[in-house]
Formats: structure tokens, sequence, C-alpha cells
């Protein structure tokens, strides 16, 4: 059985590894910026794992160089909706689409209530599991507290 030890949302790449620091996001950034990618910044107080379209803060960054543009506009973010989820998107555009090659959470509410199990029974002992998230009890703009 695999187990979250942390209790943390785990979604994109270094979903299990403690928080990276800013110098840290700004390396992967780099990365992705000398391989062709456009990196974009989302936030969202609904991470339910179907829930892949979240809010995205200013526009997509095409044309860079430079990390700190990125960055820039992370902590902007960060300013914005200090209890909300944001994660960094990286597009890669070389085969004609825009495909996601990287994604990262770079911030998290201070209490992550995670999510829960729902079971239903239904016709013939049929079995329907639903994942729902706790904090979806709450309005939209007060799951995570002020």
């Amino acid at each position: 059985m695999m187990t979250n030890p942390t209790g943390r949302l785990t979604q994109g790449q270094f979903s299990f590894l403690p928080d990276l620091s800013d110098e840290e996001i700004a390396l992967q950034v780099q990365y992705g910026l000398k391989k062709g990618y456009a990196w974009s910044v989302e936030y969202t107080d609904d991470p339910h794992p179907r829930n892949t379209y979240w809010e995205m803060y200013g526009m997509p960054m095409f044309d860079l160089s430079d990390a700190a543009g990125v960055v820039q506009e992370m902590r902007a973010c960060r300013q914005a909706f200090p209890q909300h989820y944001i994660r960094l998107m990286a597009f890669d555009a070389t085969r004609g689409v825009e495909t996601i090659a990287m994604s990262f959470i770079v911030n998290r509410p201070t209490d992550e209530p995670g999510f829960g199990l729902v079971r239903q029974e239904t016709n013939g002992r049929t079995l329907r599991y639903t994942v729902r998230g706790y904090a979806a009890d709450k309005p939209e703009g007060g799951r995570y507290g002020a």
C-alpha cells in the first residue's frame, strides 16, 4: 500500500520533496528555459486531482531567456493569493502543440485539509468511489483561511 507520509497534496514534480526555495525554483525555471519551454503561473483553491485547469495568473511567458521574469510573476501571485495553491507550468511547443513538460507547486495554504474517499453502493453490489476535497465544504475564496 502506498501512503503519503507528508499528508500534503502531491501533484506535479517534486511533490514528495520539501518545498523548493526561490533559488531552487529559479534553477528549475532556467533549466526549462534552456530547453525552450514557455512558462505560466497558475493558482487555485480547489486542487482536486481532476481539476487540471487552474486559474492563470498573468499571461504565459514566451521568449524569456532569464528565470527572473517567471520568479517575479510567481512572487506577485503569492502576494495576491497567499492561501492558495500556486504552480508553475512549462509548455513544450516543439511538436506543434502545447504539451506540459514540467509542473510543480510553489505555494501551499498553511492548512491542507486533504481529501476523503466517499463510497457508494449501487445496483448489484457494485461499489463506486468518489474523491472529495474537504476544503470544498467551504465556499470558493474562503477555503483556506484569510
